[in-house]
């Protein structure tokens, strides 16, 4: 990343950052699938625990999780600027720090809340049993997982993310092997059902966040920072630093993540067929969504160390790169969609009612496309030069004062029915995109110039 690389060369670096990332992302999703795939073949009311114990799980997870993505933009800051191995490794234990923190935290939360919050939730006994089993057996895994997301941050940051790649991808076996052990009991070990997955997925956070450790420690160009070479104070500065940028960005993808399983919970009054058409097309939507968030995620890196090293032209040139990327994609995206949307729809069901609706809702899926393509990358931009307040600002608003009232009254006093829900995402995804488009013009016209020299 140099401020002498033509666009064509600066599109190749972002792809060499970028690829990786898409690549860990879904293999992330893939571990998800994996424990539903798992366990739905264990027993049909274990996968139903499961699956709420998860939806109670991944907005509080991608929320906080986000808070700790403040390390990404922090380190790119600091490498650009050239600043000195030891500011580098001091902020990156800090966040360490403030990760065991932010685990124990919800550690303690979630004992105090979790019986409340299910009881509440009128569930068969068997289903809350797993629920709440399995959300236990996961909160042995918080702390490892909390850290590793730190230094996931910390390799990124250095541009090395096929280094993150190939960590998850090994992840990947290592939790099915101990999904088959634990869910069914195999190899002497005990016969946990639901629970047993959770349990599968908080080793598989230590067995990662441990190789993780051991590659910053002895593989270059990380052990060059020396991040574990010194027993750090703790610093109430820095975590207030971490913690000013990253509150605004998990508060951010919290919104944009919590709207989808708010429309899941509002739709509960429509028939079976609606429902399940609903979630299977979220959940189509939710992995193309992991083009535009890997860009994204991408962009935060490219964007933060060139404005770290005050190139702002070369900034303001890789972000409009990566939204270029993603409207390509989507575009692509979308004629598919357009194109077979039987057949995509037909990957996950064979009931033919369920196949028309799913049908229809992906056709609304190809405008939620489009959307992100734009609004995800701007963030990621808008994130690598840690501007993050408005952005969450304009989230809030989107998601949660347009999006989601327009939809719930299109679904309750309008012909659109269900469909109303997806419209009032999509207008509310659109909202998103062209205000953190105007942000992103305007930070770059008016408060890092393309001319301007630090």
């Amino acid at each position: 990343m140099n401020q002498t690389y033509s666009k064509k060369q600066k599109l190749h670096q972002l792809l060499v950052i970028l690829v990786p990332i898409l690549v860990t992302q879904l293999a992330m999703y893939s571990m998800t699938f994996i424990d539903t795939l798992m366990t739905g073949r264990y027993n049909s009311q274990d996968l139903a625990g499961v699956a709420i114990g998860s939806s109670l799980w991944v907005p509080v997870f991608t929320g906080l999780s986000g808070i700790l993505l403040a390390v990404t933009p922090i380190v790119s800051h600091l490498v650009g600027a050239k600043k000195q191995s030891e500011e580098v490794a001091f902020s990156v234990i800090q966040g360490v720090y403030l990760s065991v923190i932010m685990a124990v935290l919800v550690f303690a939360g979630g004992a105090l809340s979790l019986n409340p919050i299910l009881s509440g939730m009128n569930l068969e006994n068997r289903v809350h049993d797993t629920a709440f089993n399995y959300l236990a057996a996961l909160s042995t895994g918080l702390i490892p997982l909390f850290v590793y997301n730190v230094l996931r941050s910390f390799i990124d940051a250095l541009g090395k993310t096929r280094v993150s790649m190939i960590i998850t991808l090994l992840s990947l076996p290592i939790n099915a092997v101990f999904n088959y052990m634990l869910i069914y009991g195999k190899w002497g070990f005990p016969e946990l059902g639901g629970a047993g997955a959770g349990y599968a997925s908080s080793i598989t956070y230590w067995l990662i966040m441990l190789i993780s450790f051991f590659i910053i420690h002895k593989n270059s160009p990380f052990s060059n920072y020396g991040v574990f070479r010194n027993l750090h104070a703790v610093s109430i500065g820095k975590w207030k630093e971490i913690l000013m940028i990253g509150i605004p960005i998990g508060l951010s993808i919290f919104f944009e993540t919590s709207i989808f399983s708010a429309v899941t919970l509002l739709m509960s009054p429509f028939e079976t067929a609606v429902i399940a058409a609903h979630q299977i097309a979220l959940n189509f939507a939710s992995l193309l969504y992991m083009i535009p968030l890997s860009i994204s995620m991408a962009l935060t890196i490219v964007v933060g160390f060139e404005a770290g090293a005050s190139r702002f032209k070369d900034a303001k040139e890789y972000s409009w790169i990566g939204v270029g990327i993603a409207v390509i994609m989507a575009l692509i995206c979308a004629a598919i969609l357009l194109a077979f949307p039987r057949e995509v729809a037909s990957i996950y069901t064979k009931d033919s009612d369920v196949l028309k609706l799913t049908a229809n809702f992906l056709i609304y899926a190809m405008f939620f496309q489009l959307s992100d393509a734009i609004q995800a990358p701007v963030q990621g931009a808008l994130r690598g030069y840690k501007d993050v307040n408005v952005t969450f600002i304009m989230s809030l608003i989107s998601y949660w004062i347009i999006g989601l009232p327009f939809g719930y009254y299109l679904a309750n006093h309008s012909n659109w029915g269900a469909y109303g829900y997806w419209i009032g995402l999509i207008t509310g995804l659109a909202a998103g995109a062209i205000t953190l488009t105007g942000r992103l013009i305007y930070l770059q016209n008016k408060k890092y110039p393309a001319s301007m020299k630090v």
